[in-house]
């Protein structure tokens, strides 16, 4: 996430938490902080978060990364559906193995 997204995204916040307390409490902490509704920082301060909401819309519809990458793991491409129990090796084809060397030792 860039920076300008960062702070878009932290305005937004302040503006959704200064609607909260609004809509909760009819308490407008902004225009508390700047001298009323109609005070020039308080103006810029609402303008500021709108613009911030317009900014974090590209952001609702911009890929995730984490989900897009391509990735060439290849730990599930041949999944193992056996369990662990019941699952010998098989030694009889080792056994045949060793038995064929000791032949081929007994007709030398």
């Amino acid at each position: 996430m860039s920076t300008l997204s960062r702070i878009a995204l932290a305005l937004v916040i302040i503006g959704a938490l200064n609607w909260g307390l609004i809509g909760f409490f009819r308490f407008d902490l902004v225009a508390t902080l700047f001298g009323g509704q109609g005070a020039f920082l308080s103006r810029v301060v609402y303008g500021l978060v709108g613009i911030s909401g317009l900014v974090c819309i590209g952001l609702l519809f911009k890929p995730d990364e984490d989900y897009d990458t391509v990735t060439t793991d290849r730990r599930f491409s041949n999944p193992n559906y056996g369990t662990e129990f019941g699952e010998e090796p098989d030694f009889r084809k080792e056994r045949d193995v060793h038995k064929k060397t000791d032949d081929k030792d007994d007709i030398v």
